[in-house]
């Protein structure tokens, strides 16, 4: 730094003008607003073209370049599939480590009453296993019981919403190697996150007071004489042979246990009969008395003891599936953790081959292309429409792979390469919410004819709260609030990369399992923690708005946060906190590494001079 010395002048030196402004590291207004002289964060890196031009090449060059081409697409084809199967084995490793606690948690009728339980529960459940349409077919299967009310289910289905958004945000922590990736993966993911929260946030009330998502699929309903289907398999055809050769589940355990079945308690999720039979027959069954017989008709007395005619059924074992884990002795919740390491090897592995792949494909013409493509908009007046089409690509490819989880998950590497901007990824997200809720919608049609209303009801219920979000958070430019929420977020993690984790766990682990607690405990604690908390939220929110927008509304004490600790108000302490941890950490590992080291060379200096001494006698 160079420093103004006056000449003739015992005045100390003094900062250029240039670094003389006052330090707003500390603010709030600094994180999410980058110096205006700056270039911008968000804008998508520029692709240069490095390699030989098309027409440089001689006819080999021509040759090897479409070889090599045709031979890296064949690759990325095989690392998707193996991302996608990896997903899939994924969902089942959380299904087999937490699907019985799953099941138990829907067991409490009394606490899904509350509207913020049931939410809660939805997000939890999701969470154990992976899947938002298990958690969805639990809530159905409940509801066609009658254990809960459609009522009591629709806060469960918009837990399920976001409970589903988790994987493609742990899927963009992959990408924290580069700053600048990272910022913009880890936005793009939790711009979805944002939307579903929000329009919870909206929704749930409006729902918790009119009811108007109930009311609206009921007359639908009610409306069109809808027969039962089939629902089609997509992607799964192709997915199938690979993953159910290493795991196959019966999901069915966890709806019995969740519809308070007895036995399924003890019975494990791991499939091992993928064929059988099962046969009424009669027989005779001694009971303690006539009051205990079938029926008048078919009961008799021999001297004590009275026999009647009971259906008894028997099951035939055909076939043994064939699978990795079907004579394996093992818990279901050993296998579990094994499948799921080897999920997340497998899924983090392919994750950074297919960036790497991306990147070295996605270069010159054929980058530029893919880009403007996307990211460019139809001409005036028709501008609008562009984001209504990434909608329904977004519900189409979703569709395809059925599943949301698998689409946003794919998506989520090309917004931190910058083949996909953060404005773009949005409204494919939100078609995403879309698509996964048509699936729900066919796989409800071809549910049995006494089930097919309250099961094609919560479908509807899912595709409402989908779009009534999308009407709130999306066609006025304003509103898309969760665009600017997520490139704060991201701001912040780029430069607090730590932060990323901390997020994750507080907003889908410790803030539903808190408010969990406050419903166990009664509305009378729920209203009297939950509402000062909300309070101060929102004066927190408001202060930090009218700071950005109109700091002279406030008090002179309010227009900065410098009266409060800096820890308070600043994450530069914690990261000071996170850094010293960090290196005492490495410190210990590169201590006890250097221990073992110093004691294999003291060892060889032993061994040495052992053998020196006896050559020497």
């Amino acid at each position: 730094v160079n420093l103004y010395i006056p000449v003739g002048s015992d005045a100390p030196p003094t900062l250029p003008p240039y670094l003389s402004k006052p330090n707003l590291a500390h603010s709030t207004v600094a994180l999410v607003e980058p110096d205006s002289e700056e270039r911008d964060p968000w804008d998508l890196p520029e692709i240069k073209d490095t390699g030989v031009p098309w027409s440089a090449l001689d006819t080999r060059g021509k040759a090897l370049r479409v070889l090599v081409s045709v031979l890296k697409l064949i690759l990325l084809l095989g690392l998707l599939y193996m991302f996608i199967c990896s997903l899939d084995i994924l969902s089942s490793a959380f299904q087999l480590a937490g699907g019985k606690t799953a099941g138990e948690i829907f067991q409490d009728s009394s606490v899904l009453s509350n509207p913020l339980a049931g939410l809660v529960i939805g997000v939890l459940v999701t969470l154990l296993v992976q899947s938002s349409s298990t958690s969805s077919s639990i809530v159905v299967s409940m509801v066609s019981a009658g254990i809960l009310t459609v009522q009591m289910a629709v806060p469960i289905i918009m837990g399920t919403n976001i409970g589903t958004s988790v994987t493609n945000t742990l899927v963009a922590m992959t990408q924290a190697g580069d700053r600048s990736t990272f910022r913009r993966a880890f936005a793009g993911a939790t711009v979805h996150d944002f939307f579903n929260w929000l329009s919870v946030l909206v929704l749930l009330p409006l729902e918790a007071a009119t009811g108007y998502l109930y009311i609206l699929t009921k007359l639908i309903i009610d409306s069109f004489h809808i027969q039962s289907g089939e629902a089609p398999d997509l992607l799964n055809v192709i997915t199938d042979p690979l993953t159910e050769s290493i795991i196959q589940l019966d999901e069915s355990v966890i709806r019995d246990i969740a519809i308070g079945i007895p036995e399924a308690k003890n019975k494990s999720f791991i499939k091992k009969w993928c064929q059988t039979y099962t046969n009424t027959v009669r027989r005779n069954m001694t009971v303690s008395g006539p009051e205990n017989c079938t029926a008048p008709s078919l009961c008799w007395v021999d001297g004590n003891t009275t026999i009647t005619l009971k259906n008894m059924s028997e099951t035939y074992y055909i076939k043994k599936c064939q699978h990795l884990f079907v004579d394996v002795n093992l818990t279901d919740l050993a296998i579990g953790l094994i499948l799921l390491a080897l999920s997340l090897l497998v899924l983090c592995s392919c994750l950074v081959l297919i960036v790497k792949l991306l990147n070295s494909m996605l270069k010159g013409q054929v980058a530029l292309v893919i880009k403007k493509i996307i990211n460019t908009d139809f001409p005036f007046p028709f501008g609008w429409v562009t984001g209504y089409i990434a909608i329904l690509v977004g519900a189409g490819m979703t569709f395809i792979v059925q599943s949301s989880s698998v689409f946003t998950s794919a998506i989520t590497p090309l917004v931190g390469i910058g083949v996909i901007s953060i404005e773009r990824a949005y409204p494919l997200s939100l078609g995403s919410n879309i698509g996964t809720t048509t699936t729900a919608i066919l796989a409800a049609m071809a549910s049995p004819g006494d089930k097919l209303a309250n099961a094609l009801q919560i479908a509807l219920v899912h595709l409402l709260f989908n779009l009534s979000g999308i009407v709130l958070w999306y066609p006025i430019p304003f509103t898309r609030f969760p665009i600017r929420l997520a490139k704060g977020l991201g701001n912040i993690t780029a430069s607090y990369r730590w932060f990323a984790a901390v997020y994750i766990i507080a907003c889908f682990f410790v803030l539903p399992l808190f408010v969990f607690s406050l419903s166990l405990a009664g509305w009378q604690v729920l209203v009297g923690v939950g509402v000062p908390l909300i309070v101060v939220l929102v004066f927190i929110v408001v202060v930090n708005v009218l700071q950005k927008r109109r700091p002279d509304f406030l008090p002179a004490a309010l227009r900065s946060w410098d009266f409060l600790p800096l820890w308070a108000h600043s994450l530069a302490p914690w990261d000071k906190v996170v850094g010293v941890c960090t290196a005492k950490c490495c410190c210990c590992c590169k201590c006890c590494q250097g221990t073992n080291e110093e004691h294999e060379e003291q060892k060889s200096v032993t061994d040495h001079l052992t053998l020196s001494y006896e050559a020497f006698t």
